[in-house]
Parts: C-alpha cells; structure tokens; sequence
C-alpha cells in the first residue's frame, strides 16, 4: 500500500514538473541562449527538492500528524494534504520544518503570498535558516508589481550568502537584485562565486558566463548606484504605455481586493511574462508602463522580443494564472519600441 501511495505521488510530481518546464523549454529551444538562462534559473532559483512527495511523507507520519490513518494515504490528493498541513501548523504553530515544508509547496503551486507568510514563520522560529531567507527574498519578487528584489528581501540575500557562502540560489538572486539596482559590477562579482560550483561546460556554467558577460559590458558603460541613493534611475531600453479601463457593464462584478494584473508577453512562445505589472483593481482607470524592470530575469524582458501581446486582468483570487471567472481584455499585438500609448478595456469574462 505505502509502495502505490509512494508510486502515485512520484506520478503528480512528475506531472506537475512536465506542466511547468515544458514551456520554458520549448521557449528555450526558440530563443536560442535564453534557454540556457531558464535552465540556470530552474535549477537554481526555482528547483524545489520533491515538495509533493516530502508533503506526503511528512503528513502520512503518524509522529508529525496523529491521527492519519495509513488507509488515507492511499486516496490523499494534494489539497486533502495540504488542508492537513494546515491543520497540523495550527495545533503546533512552532514546527519550523512545516512551515518550511508549506512554504515550499505553496511555491510550487504559484501561490506566493501564502509562501512569503510561511518562509516568515520558519524565520520567526529559526531566525538564521538559509533557505527560509531566500525563499522569503524570491516570494516577495514575485508578489511585487515591478519584480524588484530590494529592501528587505535584498538583506535576507546578503545575510543569507554571509551565513552560507555556496548557497547557490542565494548568490544567483543577489546577483539579480544588483544587476536590477544597476550595481553591474557587483552583480558580475557575484555570480563569479557562483562559477565554482557549477560543473564546468554545463549549460547553467554557460549562462553564469553569459551574465557575467552581460553585467561586465554594462558596468563598463555605467556607473553602479551609490549607496544610500534614493534617486529613482530612468527606465532602460523600450517603455509600452498602457491605459487601463473597466467596461460599465462589469463594473458590477468588480470587488474590493480584486487584483489587477497588466501584462506583455512574446509574440510567439509560452505564456509566462516578459513585463507584469501587479496592483489593485480598485485603482482602475489607471495607466501603467511596462519595462525591462518588470521582468524576472535579466534576458527575460520586454527588449529580448520585438513584437509582444499586450493584455490585462482583474483576479478575484490574487493569483497570477488565469481562472474562470476573471476579467481580461487586451490591445492585441504591438511592437516592443512603439512609442504610442496602447489602450485596454476590460469587457470579457474568462471562460
């Protein structure tokens, strides 16, 4: 029994992964290096060591969760076992390592919020674990509109790599928050430290070098921020100007804490962002300009295409992927350099 319960959730993981990468590789595939920088980030920033089947474990231990019966196991599905998670924590707030282990599932399931809150609560009780540090650092860029890591996600990253020197996802996102405050050089020293680590010739290895290369040539033509400047720097390479409204008729529909997401994705590739602007919908009409500062990674942006589709949507849950229910609109296709503002009108409910 434990054997097929064990055997199952290896086959949700395994379909879990597929859903996510397969995307990204085939965006790679088209983009030729970039898909070198996705598999970097992947294994890197974002590989969760088997969430899914440590979930299982963990709630399937008579020792962790009494009262589980091993019949259960057999039939658990991901939510039943997460409700118990839940429930777990709640009768036993101070165990570190389920918090960490719903953080890390609330991750791997694009729900960032609730995995910043419980990295902060493994922080709570164990206030030097790495991981949680990085975790809370990589979650709150998500939940940011302009995807920045700066502010107290930029100390946990320093503290975290001061503590633990080869924490690899550590040096891999400060790097990132450098080379997003314009601090090239430091972003080049970074991921210099990160170049031991990996196996030389493998693809991550490649894109290290190319981003080293990157923040090289610009710390070459650019002077790094000083510290303490609170001078907002000009936005680099191409800016769509992007006004937002509601359609009257779904104004109705409209309710407080609505989350409004403005978007530019590739022309042609997968559906993941290379500009995403985050707030709430309340605040529609509004107007937004999207940026190579909206992206995630430093060659996932708005000049690494040069045609992008242009959309937007108020979600009711918060979260980034679309569900029914949601409102979008769009202003179709646009050239990345077009300098004339594009409008939205969200008019349709999402199917």
């Amino acid at each position: 029994m434990k054997l097929a319960f064990y055997l199952a959730a290896a086959v949700m993981i395994i379909v879990a992964l597929a859903l996510l990468l397969l995307p990204l590789l085939r965006h790679g595939r088209r983009q030729g290096h970039s898909r070198r920088v996705f598999a970097l980030a992947l294994s890197i920033a974002f590989a969760l060591p088997l969430t899914a089947a440590g979930l299982y474990l963990y709630i399937g231990t008579p020792a962790a969760l009494d009262g589980v019966a091993s019949q259960d196991q057999a039939t658990m599905n991901i939510d039943q076992a997460i409700g118990k998670l839940r429930a777990h924590l709640a009768a036993h707030p101070e165990d570190a390592q389920g918090w960490m282990l719903l953080a890390q599932t609330a991750t791997a399931m694009q729900q960032p919020d609730e995995a910043r809150e419980a990295y902060a609560r493994v922080l709570k009780i164990s206030p030097n674990d790495t991981a949680a540090m990085v975790g809370w650092a990589e979650t709150d860029a998500m939940l940011r509109a302009d995807h920045r890591i700066q502010g107290h996600a930029r100390d946990l990253l320093e503290r975290a790599v001061k503590l633990e020197p080869d924490n690899q996802r550590g040096l891999w996102l400060l790097g990132i928050s450098q080379f997003q405050a314009g601090e090239f050089a430091d972003a080049a020293s970074t991921w210099r430290l990160l170049q031991p680590q990996l196996e030389p010739g493998s693809k991550v290895a490649q894109a290290v070098a190319e981003q080293i290369a990157l923040a090289d040539k610009q710390a070459g033509g650019s002077k790094p921020a000083q510290a303490g400047s609170t001078a907002a720097a000009a936005p680099q390479g191409p800016a769509i100007t992007v006004n937002v409204s509601l359609a009257p008729a779904l104004k109705s529909r409209l309710a407080a804490g609505d989350t409004l997401f403005v978007y530019a994705r590739a022309e042609k590739g997968p559906p993941m962002p290379l500009a995403v602007a985050r707030m709430k919908a309340g605040a529609l009409p509004t107007t937004v300009v999207l940026t190579d500062a909206m992206g995630m990674m430093p060659q996932m942006k708005l000049s690494s295409a040069k045609r992008v589709f242009v959309g937007a949507r108020i979600s009711r849950s918060g979260q980034a992927i679309a569900a029914s229910g949601d409102l979008e609109g769009n202003a179709g296709v646009v050239p990345v350099d077009s300098k004339k503002p594009v409008s939205i009108v969200i008019d349709k409910i999402h199917g």
